[in-house]
């Protein structure tokens, strides 16, 4: 999933549906000021998550170790095990500097800020008298 432009999740998400094989699904959402992401994490220690960022790439990677005893047997084993990955390519929009997580109830939340050059501004209009002045 590519972040290349100021509404990054419109065409990605839109394109392809969730499916119930995606190991660590993901949701994003632009807002005004930065962009959140949601990936789905349950069953994992936090203390086993890792995030990195490094030249435009948001790496997130998480651990589930298995438990069970010797004598258990398992007849259904849907859950994934070991260390999953998920990579985001962050658009030079936003601030890779102010990447901030939270973890609460199995969602780790991936906070984004948008960079300060990337934000719309107001340009004052000066009197033409004062831009003749300014040129000079």
């Amino acid at each position: 999933m590519y972040l290349t432009t100021f509404d990054p999740f419109a065409t990605d998400f839109r394109r392809r549906p969730a499916t119930a094989g995606s190991v660590m699904p993901l949701d994003g959402v632009r807002r005004e000021n930065d962009v959140l992401l949601r990936f789905d994490v349950p069953g994992i220690d936090p203390a086993s998550i890792e995030i990195t960022v490094d030249r435009g790439v948001l790496q997130v990677s998480a651990k589930r170790q298995e438990e069970h005893g010797e004598s258990d047997r398992f007849f259904v084993r849907e859950r994934p095990m070991g260390t999953v990955t998920r990579r985001v390519y962050l658009s030079d929009t936003l601030n890779a500097d102010g990447v901030e997580a939270a973890y609460t109830n199995g969602v780790l939340e991936v906070t984004v800020p948008v960079a300060e050059r990337a934000k719309p501004r107001k340009v004052e209009i000066r009197a033409a008298e004062a831009a003749k002045e300014l040129a000079k």
